[in-house]
């Protein structure tokens, strides 16, 4: 008998007020990664690195979402497209799968972002129950904390573009 891994979905966007140059060098750099993760994580990169991010590219994080029990955490960046996407996924972590595109587009006035995550969770049935009760809302709290700390960075004076956080 297979047993069939659940997988989950979240999806983000969010308008920021610079050009695509700024926001490029920005989220391609994965020491900017703590300035928007929430501090009760405990994020620390591990990996020395001051390069942008290219294809096999292994980042390294200590992270702490529960209990402050630290999880060590190793995505790979598997495909870059210059000022147009990078693509991480979860090499070994908490994660069963962990596949994040980030997505950006010139747009007048700015940069649309965009993130697809696509993730599932080990322990089968358990798991599940972990992802409706403590998973799905953490996470929903870490992209919603990078929404309002890319606002901060980067304040929209005006703009008729809402940011939305969606899970699937």
């Amino acid at each position: 008998m297979a047993i069939f891994q659940k997988l989950y979905r979240i999806e983000t966007e969010q308008f920021i007020p610079i050009s695509l140059n700024e926001a490029w060098d920005f989220f391609s750099s994965p020491n900017n990664l703590k300035e928007i993760t929430p501090d009760h994580m405990g994020f620390k990169i591990t990996s020395k690195s001051n390069e942008k991010m290219y294809p096999g590219m292994l980042i390294t994080y200590i992270v702490t979402p529960l209990l402050g029990i630290g999880m060590r955490w190793c995505t790979e960046i598997t495909h870059v497209k210059n000022k147009s996407y990078f693509i991480d996924q979860q090499r070994f972590g908490p994660y069963n799968m962990w596949h994040h595109q980030h997505h950006f587009e010139e747009v007048e006035g700015g940069v649309m972002m965009r993130d697809i995550v696509n993730y599932g969770i080990p322990l089968g049935i358990l798991g599940q129950i972990a992802n409706s009760i403590m998973v799905k809302s953490q996470l929903k709290e870490i992209f919603e904390y990078r929404v309002q700390a890319v606002e901060k960075l980067w304040p929209v004076v005006e703009s008729t573009t809402s940011s939305t956080v969606k899970f699937y």
